[in-house]
């Protein structure tokens, strides 16, 4: 097909006719579905598909589940078969790589991506953790705290040091928003400690994915491939499937209306679609559909892919207006019954039976039906889909790699930023709070020793004045006695005035005999 082509072309026809099958550009935001069994060449439509959206301008999120999607960032190099194929629809393979932007939850095959716990919001953080409605209504009453109190909530240690925190001061939230209780803020943090182990963790921080990013257009005007490397993140499939939501959600959140374009703004395929909604509770899955039905108003073009349609609610599947069906195989009663109700979800062709013709399509074969100009579907076409462009089967390592190196968004997410947040500021208060009571204790302390010093003073000096009293008493009971009984002992008065008269008594003597004997002595 041309540049100018008004449509993504997917095939041709088998049913005699040899028409082209074309998925309109400016029916693309009406969404669709990818379906079929393993193995019947689902991820080979998805990577024609990215490619010639991205060829006409519009970026494309996919996810990459096995690895063999990687394959689209690379040139293909066609054998025989592919050549022939495409030579019997007239079409000439032009093998080319796509712009493709390489992204992992993880940050190791890809750009990491990140979020925070206050934007992914209760509602989607409880499907991740797997809390039942109590457990969710207690998580609801944490971000409710959170942002009353001005409290950013970034990564996994914010939120758990705000549980902490509503822990603490449970009787006087409960008096205002109800009652919190113990064990299911115990239960909430074992499922944090378990969504860790899986490595979740690595999901919640800064810098947070900003969405024009994954929306950019190069200067050739093919839109980027962003490919996000599940091949590891399957191993959570509850993590995944909230991920995927939450982008879905942001875009919708974030994007303004658009109406009909010409051509999409954005296409994203959500492979494994089934993990979206198994075990989804009522209220997630009703907003699942309202936002399915509203976004195709900002130009976003969303496309299940999944083995069977009937993992998809009806709700949601009337909406998907482009159908592409892979082969499906019916051996068991609930198969049977999601290969009849595959059948009913397209408009009719009087020349096959459409469940037999779903049970014999051939690899790389499929059931196709679009929306046309007037936003009606076509009649089911069974189709011969065209070969890709770029490679079929994965990249290395080393080309992985290379193309990271020379990614337009290389740096920007690479480093983790750890800004003051939740955790710092409560750990602050708690400090302070611990610094208050350590000097209010100091305080009560020494008020305590004064008090006994104060106390051991005013008992010395009572004890003093006693001794006093008693000293005063003694001597005036001795002075009451004395004129009855005068006492032998001298007094020190006495004791000195008998040493000066013996000692002038002694001095007269000596100059006494002086003179009597000094008879030779001159005057």
């Amino acid at each position: 097909m041309t540049e100018a082509s008004p449509g993504l072309f997917l095939g041709q026809s088998l049913d005699g006719d040899a028409a082209a099958q074309t998925l309109l550009f400016r029916r693309a935001n009406r969404h669709g579905v990818v379906a079929g069994a393993t193995g019947t060449g689902k991820t080979v439509t998805l990577q024609i598909m990215a490619q010639g959206f991205s060829d006409a301008g519009v970026p494309v999120f996919c996810a990459d589940v096995k690895g063999d999607l990687s394959g689209i960032a690379m040139a293909g190099s066609p054998n025989e078969k592919l050549l022939s194929r495409a030579g019997s629809m007239g079409l000439t393979l032009n093998p080319k790589a796509a712009p493709v932007v390489f992204w992992d939850l993880y940050g190791q095959k890809g750009h990491p991506i990140r979020t925070t716990v206050s934007e992914i919001g209760p509602v989607l953080l409880a499907r991740m953790l797997n809390l039942n409605e109590v457990q969710e209504g207690v998580l609801s009453v944490v971000f409710h705290v959170a942002d009353k109190e001005g409290l950013l909530l970034l990564d996994l240690d914010d939120l758990r040091s705000m549980l902490v925190h509503v822990g603490e001061n449970a009787e006087r939230i409960g008096r205002e928003v109800g009652n919190v209780a113990p064990a299911s803020i115990a239960a909430i943090q074992r499922s944090i400690l378990q969504l860790e182990q899986q490595g979740g963790d690595a999901f919640f921080g800064e810098p947070a994915l900003r969405l024009e990013d994954m929306m950019r257009t190069g200067l050739d005007g093919r839109g980027q491939v962003n490919v996000l490397d599940a091949t590891r993140l399957m191993n959570s499939p509850r993590l995944y499937a909230a991920f995927l939501l939450w982008l879905l959600s942001e875009l919708f959140e974030q994007l303004p209306e658009v109406g009909d374009p010409d051509k999409p703004r954005l296409i994203f395929f959500f492979d494994e679609a089934h993990l979206l909604f198994n075990d989804t509770p009522a209220a997630l899955r009703e907003k699942v559909e309202q936002v399915v039905r509203l976004i195709r108003s900002k130009g976003v073009g969303v496309y299940f892919v999944t083995q069977n349609p009937a993992d998809i609610p009806d709700s949601v599947l009337a909406q998907l207006g482009n159908r592409i069906q892979h082969a499906l195989r019916a051996y068991t009663p609930s198969e049977q019954k999601g290969l009849k109700a595959a059948s009913e979800s397209f408009r009719a062709n009087p020349a096959f039976d459409t469940a037999e013709a779903i049970q014999g399509l051939g690899v790389g074969e499929a059931l196709v039906s679009t929306l046309d100009d007037k936003g009606a579907p076509t009649v089911v076409s069974r189709t011969a889909i065209r070969p890709p462009d770029s490679r079929l089967g994965p990249a290395t390592d080393a080309e992985r790699a290379q193309i990271m190196g020379a990614s337009p968004v290389r740096g920007l997410y690479d480093t983790v930023v750890d800004r003051e947040s939740a955790e710092e500021i409560l750990a602050a208060r708690r400090g302070e709070a611990d610094q208050a009571a350590a000097d209010a204790r100091l305080a009560e302390a020494k008020a305590k020793a004064d008090a006994a010093a104060a106390k051991e003073a005013e008992k010395a000096a009572a004890a003093h004045a006693k001794e006093q009293a008693r000293a005063q008493a003694r001597y005036e009971r001795e002075a009451a006695r004395a004129p009855a009984r005068r006492s032998t002992r001298e007094t020190p008065v006495e004791a000195m005035t008998k040493s000066v008269l013996r000692t002038a008594g002694s001095t007269l003597t000596r100059e006494l005999l002086r003179g009597v004997l000094g008879g030779l002595r001159r005057r």
